[in-house]
């Protein structure tokens, strides 16, 4: 039996949610510490992937939520408080979204452009 192809990682280049960066660079990428990395995954901000040893590995997306979490704790936001601002923003764009979606279906205008 011949062996399984090996992922092509070039292939997952344009992909934001390909866990292609280790803990440390992800940190480095942020400004941030590994601790901070690993204090958003403690609160369940973000979930990141494990590489076969079981080293945490980090998204282009998760590495943008982490961006934004380190930016409101910079600005004197608790933790805690700052992954839930984070989680009800995602969640409002995605009402936002979904709210377009469905006026669009039904031929209203745009929120945004009015046509």
């Amino acid at each position: 039996m011949a062996p399984e192809p090996r992922p092509n990682a070039a292939g997952h280049l344009d992909d934001d949610d390909y866990p292609a960066y280790t803990m440390g660079r992800a940190a480095e990428l942020i400004g941030s510490t590994p601790a901070f990395l690993r204090s958003l995954g403690e609160a369940r901000l973000i979930t990141p992937l494990r590489s076969g040893g079981g080293h945490r590995r980090y998204s282009r997306y998760q590495l943008r939520i982490a961006a934004r979490a380190r930016e409101l704790v910079d600005q004197g936001t608790p933790i805690d408080a700052a992954c839930r601002i984070i989680i009800l923003e995602d969640q409002l764009e995605e009402a936002l979204r979904l709210n377009d979606e469905l006026r669009r279906h039904e031929g209203r205008p745009d929120r945004h452009t009015g046509s």
